[in-house]
């Protein structure tokens, strides 16, 4: 059921993301080939009335839209007016931006449906409970508490403490601003518990959300809109730790490691699948944006550049930069695999 879990998630994740480019693509009138879901030899494919030819291939893991006009070579059967580089700057930018777009949306459907099906959690950045005994409760906090500012930066929400907790668990004290249900604020200092299992150092706090589920249409509304405001906040924090080193490459999980977690979710029951498939899908949606090559990003940032200078960049210039870009991207996904196979036998 796993195998079929994580088919079924990435599959609907990329398709998509795909069918954003493509419906964008369509509206702009550029020829498109082929709409593929999946990778490696066709399993089947049909072409309609349409030039487009649709696509399912073996490996099901990402998935394709070719477009007139994407490459350096010009393909002379297809006319130039509907080639992508013949469109204003609107139409491919949209072209492009639609992909990680969808992705969000449909990130924002499965959370309200989250929230309707099963009831919307609080989000708030609030206690709900203290381990008895822990680093925590010791320190003075308390149930009820809300937490304004964690080392003096601001949190809105309980997904922004716990990465907050996350870079800095490293065994010293905490700053906890907090105010509480009597309108009083005050700062609270906590050094964390250390603790040893599995020959794995972390540092327990102790705290817990608040576990209050709200229903109705209204609260799983808001619901779906703070966590996916927490959850993209989160993925440009996570980016800032890759970059200042705070998070190791060692942390990132690939397609492996995504394996893994689709099985422990799925064990957790529908709901937490279908969060998974949310968190997923913002997970795409935003490291598409990021200006990489390979990446629709990195086909925006030539765009901008475009805008600019006020000319396009060269194709093959920009050709080359997306290849080197992709070389990178797979030996980067080669280190990823390895690092999730190795987490498996540990």
């Amino acid at each position: 059921m796993t195998i079929i879990y994580f088919i079924l998630i990435l599959g609907i994740i990329v398709f998509i993301h795909e069918l954003g480019h493509f419906i964008f693509a369509k509206k702009a009138g550029i020829y498109c080939y082929e709409f593929s879901v999946g990778m490696g030899p066709k399993l089947i494919s049909k072409k309609f009335k349409s030039e487009t030819e649709y696509c399912l291939r073996l490996i099901p893991i990402g998935g394709f839209v070719s477009m007139a006009g994407e490459s350096v070579e010009e393909d002379k059967k297809i006319p130039k007016n509907k080639r992508l580089q013949s469109k204003t700057w609107l139409q491919r930018f949209l072209t492009i931006f639609a992909g990680p777009l969808f992705n969000f949306i449909l990130a924002f459907v499965l959370l309200l449906i989250v929230g309707l099906a099963f009831g919307a959690p609080s989000t708030k950045p609030v206690i709900g409970m203290l381990e008895e005994g822990s680093a925590a409760e010791k320190a003075g906090l308390e149930a009820g508490d809300r937490v304004l500012s964690i080392n003096g930066k601001k949190v809105s929400t309980w997904d922004e403490i716990i990465m907050k907790l996350q870079l800095t668990n490293n065994g010293n004290p905490v700053d906890f601003e907090i105010k509480r249900e009597n309108g009083t604020t005050k700062n609270i200092e906590v050094k964390p518990e250390k603790v040893i299992q599995d020959d794995v150092v972390s540092y327990h706090f102790g705290v817990g959300m608040d576990q209050t589920i709200s229903h109705g249409f209204i609260p799983s509304l808001s619901y779906a809109s703070s966590k996916l405001y927490s959850l993209t906040k989160s993925m440009f924090t996570v980016l800032g730790g890759l970059f200042t080193g705070k998070i190791g490459v060692g942390n990132i999980s690939g397609p492996v490691g995504i394996y893994s977690i689709v099985g422990d979710s799925a064990k957790a029951g529908l709901s937490n699948l279908i969060y998974l498939m949310a968190y997923l899908s913002i997970n795409i949606g935003f490291i598409n944006l990021i200006p990489f090559p390979a990446f629709d990003g990195g086909r925006i940032l030539f765009l901008i550049i475009e805008k600019i200078k006020g000319s396009p960049v060269s194709p093959k210039v920009e050709n080359m930069f997306h290849y080197v870009g992709f070389f990178i991207l797979i030996g980067l996904m080669i280190l990823v695999t390895f690092n999730d196979i190795l987490r498996l036998f540990r």
